[in-house]
C-alpha cells in the first residue's frame, strides 16, 4: 500500500532532512536523561499544565508542590515515568515500532487520566464512545468510530507501521508522531505518547530526541489545527525538525530575498 494511502496524510517527501548527525546508544540516552527536567516540562505546557520549570524540577526531585491540582501534579508526574520507561526500553534493545510498545506507553502517559488507557479504542469496557480533537474555531475533527474489537484501528495500525519501515529513522520517527496524533487510537494522550514514540525510533537510530520547546507551544498548536484540517504534514515536519538540538546542521539555509540587496544598495 502507497505510503500517504497507509497514514491517511501527505507531505513533501523531498523536504524532509535525510543527513541528520548520530551518536552512540550511550550518547543519546545520556543526553535524554539529562534533559528529562525539560522534557517533562515542555510536555506539560503543551497540555496547558500551570507547573512552572523549578516546579517540576523539584517534582521529579521528590518534593511536593503546594498550591498546585493533584491532576495536574499527577500528568507531570506520568510523563515523568513515561519517559524514564521509553528510556529504559531504547538502553536495552526493548523498544520497538509496535503495538505492544505503544499501548504500554499509553498506559503510563494516560492512566487515571483518559476514559480508558493502554488499549486502542474499543479494546476496553468502551465500544461506543468516538472521541473528536477541538480545534478551536476552525471546528472539531472527528477520526475513525470506535467499534467493538477496534478492527479498523488495528488494521490502519498495522498497514501504517508496514509502510513506515521504508522510510529513513527521521522521517519515520516524525511521521509516525503526525500518524498517531491523527488516527486517535487512544481515547486520550494520543499525541503525548506519539511523541514519546517518534523519540524511541530517534534514539534508537543513534538521533537525539526532539522536545516542543514551552515557548513553542502556541505555534505547535496553530500548526497542529491546520494539519488536522489540511492532512498536508509539511509543515508540521518541518516545524519537528527546527525543534530538533542538531537543526541548524539538518535544515536547509533559508531562502534569501533576491530583492534585498537592491533594496539596501538604494
Amino acid at each position: 500500500m502507497a505510503l500517504f494511502d497507509a497514514l491517511g496524510f501527505r507531505w513533501d517527501r523531498s523536504s524532509v532532512p535525510t543527513a541528520v548527525p548520530s551518536h552512540s546508544l550511550d550518547r543519546v540516552s545520556f543526553r535524554f536523561h539529562k534533559m528529562l527536567p525539560e522534557f517533562v516540562w515542555d510536555a506539560s505546557v503543551l497540555e496547558g499544565n500551570p507547573f512552572t520549570f523549578p516546579e517540576v524540577k523539584t517534582l521529579l526531585d521528590g518534593v511536593t508542590v503546594g498550591g498546585r491540582k493533584i491532576s495536574d501534579q499527577e500528568q507531570v508526574l506520568r510523563l515523568a515515568e513515561s519517559s524514564k520507561r521509553l528510556l529504559a526500553m531504547v538502553k536495552s534493545g526493548q523498544f520497538e515500532l509496535s503495538k505492544p510498545v505503544f499501548t504500554e506507553l499509553n498506559g503510563i502517559v494516560a492512566c487515571n487520566e483518559a476514559l480508558e488507557w493502554g488499549v486502542f479504542r474499543g479494546e476496553g469496557r468502551e465500544t461506543n464512545y468516538t472521541p473528536d480533537v477541538g480545534l478551536g474555531e476552525r471546528g472539531r475533527y472527528t477520526p475513525l468510530p470506535t467499534l467493538l474489537g477496534a478492527p479498523e484501528l488495528n488494521r490502519v495500525f498495522s498497514e501504517g507501521v508496514s509502510v513506515l519501515q521504508a522510510c529513513e529513522p527521521f522521517e519515520r520517527a516524525t511521521a509516525f508522531f503526525l500518524f498517531g496524533a491523527l488516527q486517535q487510537f487512544f481515547f486520550d494522550g494520543n499525541k503525548r505518547t506519539s511523541r514519546f514514540m517518534m523519540n524511541g525510533i530517534l534514539m534508537s537510530h543513534g538521533i537525539d530526541a526532539i522536545s516542543v520547546p514551552a515557548a513553542k507551544a502556541q505555534e505547535f498548536n496553530e500548526k497542529m489545527v491546520r494539519f488536522y484540517l489540511s492532512k498536508d504534514a509539511t509543515e508540521m515536519m518541518a516545524f519537528l525538525a527546527g525543534c530538533h538540538p542538531d537543526a541548524e546542521a539538518i535544515l536547509p539555509p533559508p531562502v534569501e530575498d533576491p530583492n534585498h540587496d537592491s533594496e539596501m544598495e538604494q
